[in-house]
């Protein structure tokens, strides 16, 4: 049971803002480290995606941040991540470099953040490294430059070109697919297929699933990111009904993962489905998007503002920050954070409705942008909650029959 005090706050505050940290230390909790870092290397993006969180959605603070992270502001991240690292004998550490769109930074600027960092963290831990990029500015160049480095490369990309063209322009209204799709050939070849981390896809129900993830595959990536389109119950996702009857979020996910789990062989990962798997079995998420593990995850701005996860750009202005910048704060400042805090706290976190639900443990209660709701703030299930619903019982049901036929067969053997 737990030692954990009520996990309460204000009736007049959005939840978690009013959440006694205090309390819960005096209690027994602490947070655990930061082991992701992503850097917002450029606030900019050369495509006009109409989905996208940070430019077309509710918080626009992007307009009022410098375009490009500074020499300095990269210094004192480099510092305070080098200092955070120490503090709590970490071995190992991810820096992703991430936008807007990072590649227009430009490859040497990236190169030294990658640099910087691991030079403040020294060799008392292995900071690996990562790119976040919409692909469309991905050479062979940079690629030479990643590769001395280590720098691994995740691409976004929504399928094939038709599927891509629904929301990844360029702002002109041209297609986008052509130069993702050279980037991604040049990058799934030698010397750089070592490089390629996977893709990215976020979903439209509009899209064919199968031809989407047939058009991923293509590419021979080593793990594809289906992502459900940011949205609560505020500002409702695009094509998320109110009816709990209807899941055509879980309608188009199941028809992807009949098609990858009934593969003769294992074509590629696919995130969303392999951590669901692991939670069915018993293990724990890597992701926040399922499952109750802790959020280690903590974003820089270009500014040097220190950020959440940035997708809670979605719910209002505001909901990502912080008020803490790297030159005056540490990294352990943040930890004390409510809304920090509360996606750090498992289960002790989740409405009513999640905590009683019998796969509470699988789902998590979702995507934590995904439950807010103005007036009570987040402590709600997941705007998706019928779509997850459905889709874990559905993956569940595949998995105890395959174990089933498994058992029956090995008893016959």
């Amino acid at each position: 049971m737990s030692l954990l005090p009520p996990v309460t706050g204000s009736e007049t505050v959005e939840w978690p803002a009013a959440l006694d940290v205090d309390g819960l230390r005096a209690h027994g909790w602490s947070p655990i480290p930061f082991r992701q870092f992503v850097l917002k290397m450029h606030g900019r993006c050369n495509l006009a995606c109409d989905y996208c969180y940070l430019y077309r959605m509710a918080d626009q603070s992007w307009r009022s941040r410098p375009p490009l992270m500074s020499a300095e502001t990269l210094r004192h991240t480099a510092r305070r991540i080098a200092e955070h690292a120490h503090a709590h004998g970490l071995s190992r550490l991810h820096l992703v470099l991430h936008g807007g769109e990072p590649l227009l930074a430009g490859t040497s600027r990236l190169a030294a953040a990658v640099t910087e960092v691991r030079r403040a963290v020294g060799p008392g831990a292995a900071v690996a490294a990562s790119v976040q990029t919409n692909g469309s500015c991905l050479d062979r160049a940079a690629l030479d430059t990643f590769a001395r480095l280590g720098i691994r490369v995740g691409v976004s990309l929504d399928g094939g070109r038709a599927a891509t063209d629904r929301h990844r322009r360029y702002a002109s209204g041209r297609s986008s697919h052509p130069d993702v799709a050279r980037a991604l050939r040049l990058l799934g070849r030698p010397p750089y297929r070592d490089l390629f981390a996977g893709l990215l896809c976020t979903i439209d129900v509009a899209n064919d699933p199968v031809g989407t993830y047939e058009a991923l595959l293509e590419f021979a990536p080593p793990a594809v990111d289906f992502l459900l389109p940011h949205g609560n119950w505020t500002a409702p996702p695009p094509d998320r009904p109110a009816d709990p009857a209807v899941t055509p979020y879980a309608d188009w996910l199941i028809a992807v993962f009949d098609r990858w789990y009934a593969a003769p062989r294992r074509e590629t990962g696919v995130r969303l489905f392999d951590e669901i798997l692991n939670l069915l079995l018993g293990g724990t998420s890597r992701v926040e998007s399922v499952g109750l593990s802790p959020v280690s995850l903590i974003v820089v701005e270009t500014d040097g503002t220190i950020e959440q996860v940035d997708s809670l750009r979605s719910a209002y202005p505001g909901a990502s920050g912080t008020t803490l910048n790297v030159v005056d704060h540490s990294f352990d400042t943040a930890l004390d954070h409510p809304s920090i805090v509360a996606r750090q706290l498992g289960a002790a976190a989740l409405s009513e409705t999640c905590r009683r639900c019998a796969i509470r443990d699988v789902c998590g209660g979702g995507h934590y942008a995904h439950r807010y709701r103005a007036g009570s703030g987040f402590r709600n299930p997941t705007v998706y909650c019928p779509d997850l619903f459905r889709l874990i019982g559905h993956v569940r049901a595949r998995v105890r029959a395959d174990l089933r036929r498994l058992s029956r067969e090995a008893v016959g053997a």
